[in-house]
């Protein structure tokens, strides 16, 4: 059974901190930033901004791109790192907010690849039949989390708020989801982790372990980034090869961790430079949104030729990764 993304929405917040704004916070140079990451700008939340207030909003504007209603969804998904609340998972209170009743909602924990592993399971349960409609959210608030000290330095720098939705069913729409393809590789946790709250120390969290900064999320950015980009190398041609497509004929809409990382992937794959998407300039990594965010972008603003096959591709904490093959239709 086929299943078709029938609408797209996003929402990031109005707050726009540049460069030189993180530069008074972390000490960085603004320049330096831009040069080594590729973002200039970010979205940050105001103070009393939840998670699902940027999940609601995308959701209702991927609705009205699928002309219906929030009472036609059946069920829902949300991919995030940072919740409303330690427990319940967000999904709940994206339920609430949508005015939904008894529509099961399920929160996804896997970080950058947290939108490819919600899709598969959205396109699993349209494909058994179990659902007709289903909501699927990439939102995060990061900004609440980081390290606005020196010590924060770049990782502060990397992160913004943001949602992206997405609306799946079977009904035909222009986007068929053709193929999507998980991994994940636990040797590398520590590589790209935030470690408290942890149920391994009594207590889970404290005075100390805040001093030492130890709720703040550490990455060692070299290997993530060599490991990102032999995995997602990999995959992505195993894909193509096993759908026969051409590196050179792929619209690449990569995940927004990494300016360099995407063109490096871009290069050595002999992709077209020009069909890759990109948002990290203007909203820098915004984790699980970034996907979704990205592809209505793409959207948005490129007219397809119907067969146009689209890659999007993500890797992050955990190690985890995904990549998914949709497809332009002719539907309209």
């Amino acid at each position: 059974m086929e299943v078709f993304i029938n609408g797209l929405g996003s929402c990031v917040p109005a707050r726009v901190v540049s460069n030189h704004d993180i530069e008074q916070i972390v000490g960085l140079d603004a320049t330096e930033i831009e040069n080594k990451t590729g973002i200039s700008e970010r979205r940050w939340v105001e103070p009393g901004t939840n998670n699902s207030d940027l999940a609601y909003e995308a959701t209702l504007r991927a609705l009205a791109g699928a002309g219906l209603q929030a009472n036609a969804l059946d069920a829902l998904i949300v991919a995030t790192l940072s919740p409303d609340a330690g427990f319940p998972g967000t999904g709940v209170f994206l339920q609430r907010l949508l005015g939904l009743q008894h529509v099961p909602a399920l929160d996804v924990r896997n970080q950058c690849s947290g939108f490819l592993y919600g899709l598969s399971i959205a396109r699993a349960w349209l494909q058994t039949g179990a659902y007709k409609a289903i909501g699927l959210v990439g939102s995060e608030i990061h900004s609440t989390g980081l390290d606005m000290s020196p010590r924060g330095g770049m990782t502060t720098a990397l992160f913004g708020d943001g949602a992206g939705a997405a609306i799946l069913s079977t009904e035909p729409s222009p986007l068929r989801v053709e193929d999507i393809r998980l991994g994940a590789d636990g040797s590398g946790v520590e590589a790209l982790w935030c470690e408290l709250p942890a149920s391994g120390l009594h207590p889970n969290i404290s005075a100390e372990y805040l001093e030492e900064g130890r709720q703040f999320p550490q990455m060692k950015g070299r290997v993530v980034l060599r490991k990102a980009v032999e995995t997602l190398q990999m995959e992505i041609t195993r894909l193509l090869q096993d759908h026969q497509i051409d590196p050179s004929d792929v619209l690449f809409v990569p995940h927004q961790a990494s300016e360099l990382l995407n063109r490096m992937i871009v290069m050595n794959m002999k992709m077209d430079a020009k069909k890759m998407v990109s948002t990290i300039e203007e909203f820098g990594n915004m984790t699980a949104a970034s996907l979704p965010v990205t592809l209505e972008r793409a959207m948005q603003h490129e007219h397809f030729q119907p067969g146009t096959p689209i890659v999007m591709a993500a890797f992050g904490s955990g190690f985890t990764w995904g990549v998914s093959l949709l497809r332009v239709t002719d539907h309209p």
